[in-house]
């Protein structure tokens, strides 16, 4: 199975502070698995660390007031051109991030508010009909031995 899966996650330090947010646990769930790590924020040409950056009224602003929409909307659209030519059968991607919050995101007032909604690659997925998953549930549903992951490959 081909699993695409935001490149923090797989231990790469990507994070606006230059930090992963790698997640042992997933990727022994995803050892038997085809990897596929994107960080869209990288791919549109963001650089690592930089500005945090939340989303406000179909905008990516960082926390020092820049429109970062464009390298957030540029990224997101590399790395969906990348899971439609590898043909992902499930992409798993990070909590509450701009671009691959799944859900749920930050307000965009800086002030740690989660709101309802998606980030912009996320959302890119599922118009685009892919199966995406945020890493809890991808981990809950493992434990709980649904067989959404084990199934599929």
């Amino acid at each position: 199975m081909r699993i695409m899966v935001s490149s923090c996650l797989c231990g790469v330090c990507c994070k606006y502070n230059g930090e992963s947010n790698y997640c042992k646990a997933l990727m022994t769930l995803l050892s038997a698995h085809e990897v596929i790590g994107v960080c869209p924020e990288v791919m549109g040409g963001l650089p690592t660390p930089r500005v945090c950056a939340e989303i406000k009224d179909e905008r990516v602003w960082t926390k020092d007031g820049r429109d970062v929409s464009v390298p957030f909307q540029t990224g997101a659209k590399r790395a969906l051109d990348i899971a439609l030519k590898e043909n992902v059968d499930l992409v798993i991607l990070q909590s509450r991030s701009p671009s691959c919050g799944k859900g749920q995101r930050y307000s965009g007032n800086f002030d740690g508010t989660l709101v309802e909604g998606n980030g912009i690659f996320a959302q890119m997925l599922i118009d685009h009909g892919i199966l995406v998953m945020d890493v809890n549930e991808a981990l809950i549903s493992e434990r709980l031995h649904d067989k959404t992951l084990s199934s599929m490959g």
